[in-house]
C-alpha cells in the first residue's frame, strides 16, 4: 500500500435548503392561509479517527468533500429532510491544520472519536412563520444558510510508543519483523525502507506496545539530506527512542560518530526530541568486527551515563534484553492524557457559559469600581 501522509483538501458543508413560501388551498378552506415549510439544516463533513488505517491513501484522489444538502421545504408545513453528513475516515495520529494560516485547529489523537470540520448551513424558514397580527399571508420566506468551507491540511504524524532510528542499513527493519509481524522489505543496501513501518510487539497476556521503524537518518538529515528528514515527524509521538548504530564498511564511520550524529539530527530537528527517553542499541551482534569494537564503545557510552545493549536479530541475542529494557522505559513514561479536540469555530456559535459568567462578572467589578 503507497504510504501519504499529507495531503490538501477542500471540505464543503452541506447548504441549507430554502425555506417554502406556499399556500394553503382545500376543499372548503380555499384561504387557509400560510403553509410553507421549512428547509433542511445542511450535513456536516465529520473526520472519524479509525485505528486501522495508516495512511491518508484514501483521500488521495478526494481533493474536495462535500456533504449532502438540505431539502427545500414544500407546502403543507412540510419540513425539507436534512442532509446527510459526510463522515470521513482518516487515521489516529491526523492532525488539520489551516492551509493559509497554517494553524492546527484538531489533533486527532484518540480512537473512534468524531470532529465536525466544516458545518452545513441552517435551513431557511418558510412563510408560516412570518404570519402575525399584522400580516395574516406572508409571502416570504428565507433561503438556506450556505455550509462553511475551509481549504485544510491533513498531517499523519503516526502514533507509536517507540521509535526505531538509526544509519541506512543498521537493522531496524530485521529487528521489527523479528520482534512483530510487521513485514518491511530487507536487503543488505541502504535506504532500502523507504516508508515508516509499524509492528505490534506482544511481550505476554495484556503487555504489548507498538514500535515504529522510521527509514534512515544520515547527517544533514534536519536540513533536507537523505529520507529520513520527512519521517522524523513520525517519532514526535513516540515515547520512547531506540537509537540503532553498528559498524558500517563506509570509510570514516565509527559506532560513537554515528551515534553523535544522530543525536544532533534530532536536536536540529526538534530539541524536545533529544530529551526523549532514549535506548542505545548496537546491531548485528554476530558479525565479529561488530563484537570486538563493542567493548570500547560501550565503556566510551558509559562514561557519559549511557547503557548499551547489544544484539543480533539474526540470532535473536540480546533481543529479550532490549525489549524488556524498552518497557521498563515505557512503564517510567506512561502515556499523557490528551486535552479533548474542538471541533473548527464557527463565526456566531453562542460561547460557554463559564465564559459568559466571566464576563458579567467583569461588567459588575467594573460597576463597583
Amino acid at each position: 500500500m503507497k504510504f501519504v501522509d499529507e495531503i490538501t483538501l477542500e471540505v464543503h458543508g452541506g447548504d441549507g435548503g430554502d425555506g417554502s413560501s406556499a399556500m394553503r388551498r382545500e376543499k372548503y378552506r380555499p384561504l387557509a392561509g400560510p403553509a410553507g415549510g421549512d428547509g433542511g439544516k445542511g450535513g456536516d463533513v465529520v473526520l472519524r479517527a479509525d485505528p486501522h488505517l495508516t495512511t491518508l491513501l484514501d483521500l488521495k484522489y478526494r481533493r474536495v468533500l462535500r456533504a449532502e444538502r438540505g431539502e427545500h421545504g414544500r407546502g403543507k408545513d412540510q419540513y425539507g429532510r436534512g442532509g446527510g453528513d459526510l463522515v470521513v475516515r482518516v487515521p489516529v495520529g491526523t492532525q488539520v491544520f489551516d492551509a493559509d494560516s497554517r494553524e492546527l485547529l484538531i489533533d486527532i489523537a484518540a480512537r473512534d472519536l468524531d470532529h465536525v470540520i466544516a458545518r452545513g448551513g441552517r435551513g431557511g424558514r418558510g412563510n408560516l412563520h412570518f404570519v402575525n397580527s399584522v400580516e395574516q399571508a406572508p409571502t416570504r420566506a428565507e433561503p438556506g444558510e450556505p455550509g462553511e468551507h475551509h481549504t485544510l491540511r491533513l498531517e499523519l504524524k503516526l502514533l507509536a510508543d517507540v521509535g526505531l532510528i538509526g544509519f541506512p542499513n543498521v537493522g531496524k527493519s530485521t529487528l521489527i519483523s523479528t520482534v512483530s509481524k510487521a513485514r518491511p522489505k530487507v536487503a543488505d543496501y541502504p535506504f532500502t525502507t523507504l516508508v515508516p513501518h509499524l509492528g505490534v510487539v506482544s511481550r505476554g497476556l495484556e503487555r504489548s506496545f507498538v514500535l515504529a521503524d522510521i527509514p534512515g537518518i544520515i547527517e544533514g538529515a534536519a536540513e533536507g539530506a537523505g529520507l529520513g528528514h520527512r519521517f522524523l515527524k513520525h517519532v514526535e509521538r513516540t515515547r520512547v527512542l531506540v537509537h540503532i548504530v553498528t559498524l558500517d564498511p563506509t570509510p570514516g564511520r565509527a559506532l560513537l560518530d554515528d551515534h553523535r550524529i544522530l543525536c544532533s539530527e534530532l536536536e536540529r530537528f526538534d530539541p524536545e526530541l533529544a530529551r526523549r527517553p532514549m535506548l542505545t542499541a548496537v546491531s548485528k551482534l554476530d558479525l565479529p568486527d561488530v563484537r570486538e569494537a563493542l567493548p570500547a564503545f560501550r565503556a566510551a557510552m558509559a562514561e557519559q551515563g549511557v547503557e548499551v545493549f547489544p544484539f543480533s536479530a539474526a540470532t535473536r541475542e540480546g533481543v529479550e534484553a532490549l525489549l524488556d529494557a524498552v518497557e521498563r522505559l515505557l512503564a517510567e513514561n506512561p502515556v499523557p492524557t490528551a486535552p479533548r479536540a474542538e471541533p473548527l469555530a464557527r463565526p456566531g456559535d453562542k460561547r460557554p457559559a463559564e465564559d459568559e459568567d466571566a464576563d458579567e462578572d467583569a461588567h459588575e467589578d467594573e460597576a463597583e469600581g
